[in-house]
């Protein structure tokens, strides 16, 4: 007994004996036993790209760089991840568009003129940022203001305590952020 049936303009199918077999257009899915077949790949699947990993190789291997933002208290407001390989200005990039502060302390790597401290006067912002070395005119900065800049390594330190921060467990970049938001709001409410 076969019983035919369609779905559709493009979808057909036949019933012989308990089986069934389905085809597109009339060319059939699989040509030997059910065992043996493979399905063709997901047209919707191979539409959508993958997901970004945040995975970069540096010196020390395969790594991921977590760009993050503090207040005042040392509580964090904003995190950002990039492949290990790539620069700190790429998350301050990202960072600044958001930040609401009077000052912004950080580190010798964002001494850049067009990328960071222009953007902070244009905010309003005062750059606590020393000079590189190679600046052959540095930029004066408020020392005793920088010596707050211990507040977001102790925070990084807080953060890493978590294992799962600190080795990276997770495999995309949108999990292992999940990840750090919630290791920051367990830091932010001690």
């Amino acid at each position: 007994m076969v019983e035919e049936w369609s779905v559709g303009a493009n979808f057909q199918g036949t019933v012989r004996g308990g089986r069934q077999r389905i085809w597109l257009n009339g060319f059939d899915d699989c040509q030997s036993s059910s065992t043996q077949c493979r399905s063709k790949k997901n047209t919707l699947a191979d539409a959508v790209e993958p997901e970004d990993q945040a995975i970069g190789r540096s010196r020390g291997g395969l790594s991921t760089k977590i760009h993050a933002t503090c207040d005042a208290l040392g509580n964090p407001t904003g995190f950002f991840l990039s492949g290990g390989q790539a620069h700190d200005l790429d998350g301050a990039d990202v960072l600044l568009d958001d930040f609401q502060g009077k000052a912004l302390l950080a580190d010798k790597a964002y001494d850049a003129d067009e990328r960071v401290r222009q953007r902070l006067v244009h905010q309003g912002c005062e750059a606590v940022i020393p000079s590189k070395s190679n600046r052959k005119q540095p930029y004066p900065y408020d020392k005793h203001l920088y010596q707050a800049r211990h507040l977001i390594e102790n925070f990084f330190a807080r953060l890493k305590q978590y294992r799962a921060i600190a080795t990276r467990y997770d495999k995309t970049a949108r999990n292992f952020l999940g990840a750090i938001y919630l290791a920051a709001f367990v830091v932010w409410l001690n």
